[in-house]
């Protein structure tokens, strides 16, 4: 009963003060936009911790954030080295190649008719298959490193890419493309000078969806075939060793990869589409 009772207090402690600060005269400002989450986040920490410890429950179930803590200290070579395997060789590697194909293939849609109505209902087909189907397949036909896993997440992220590309290609109206025609410009000069730039939100979209399918594809498809390094290796040999406080280590790195990755795509996409409404 008491572990609840701090925990309670906790919790109305961090609501109250991140009331005062949301309310404040300095609502706005990004010192404060940047500290209520972080005092929510550290709040939900402090009740995890005490709950944890207060009440008992055995690391194998639920580890305290302190325990956590003591193996990402101590386990940081490893962390980096399956940082690399997982985030940079197959999450990034496969986001750039799913992105650039979906690119491409989105341009050549826009150029026909026939290959939207055909491609479109093709890569919706191929967004359905799950995971755990493609994953093994590619790491029989890729090998066990990270170009299989490069292999599915190019996979996962080209649907999502391709269908907000095209549909922001279509963003333009009849009466904006007719005046590009009257100044003479063709389909090239038309679609760098207006339908891109119209279509990048749509754009920025779809690559925002995709970098969380990047991760999730990486560290699942490892579960399948790795070397012996790597998130998904890691977490599924911690697993059976009953290692639960590495398994957070690495769902804490993933997190953090994670919405540092959102967070660059949104960075440029701000930068990238200033003029836009959605960013005024």
């Amino acid at each position: 009963m008491t572990a609840w009772m701090i925990a309670i207090a906790i919790w109305a402690a961090g609501w109250w003060l991140n009331v005062r600060l949301a309310t404040g005269p300095q609502s706005d400002s990004r010192l404060l936009s940047l500290a209520i989450p972080a005092i929510f986040g550290v709040t939900l920490i402090a009740m995890w911790q005490v709950l944890v410890t207060m009440l008992g429950i055995s690391p194998v179930i639920l580890p305290a954030p302190s325990d956590i803590a003591v193996q990402f200290a101590g386990s940081v070579p490893i962390l980096i080295a399956d940082f690399n395997q997982t985030i940079v060789k197959g999450a990034l590697t496969g986001y750039v190649c799913g992105m650039i194909a979906a690119f491409g293939v989105a341009l050549l849609a826009d150029r026909s008719p026939f290959l939207t109505r055909g491609i479109l209902p093709v890569g919706a087909f191929m967004a359905a298959l799950p995971i755990v189907g493609t994953a093994p397949i590619f790491v029989k036909w890729l090998g066990s490193d990270w170009q299989s896993k490069a292999a599915v997440v190019a996979v996962m992220v080209f649907f999502p890419i391709l269908v907000n590309t095209v549909a922001g290609l279509r963003e333009t109206s009849a009466m904006q493309r007719d005046l590009m025609r009257t100044y003479g410009a063709g389909y090239w000069p038309t679609l760098r000078k207006l339908r891109i730039p119209a279509a990048l939100p749509f754009i920025f979209n779809g690559l925002k969806i995709a970098t969380t399918l990047a991760l999730i594809g990486a560290i699942v498809a490892e579960f399948f075939g790795s070397p012996t390094v790597g998130m998904g290796f890691r977490i599924s040999t911690s697993v059976g060793q009953l290692a639960m406080d590495m398994v957070w280590a690495e769902i804490v790195v993933a997190a953090l990869a994670g919405t540092a990755f959102y967070g660059a795509i949104a960075l440029i996409e701000k930068r990238v589409t200033f003029w836009h409404p959605s960013q005024r």
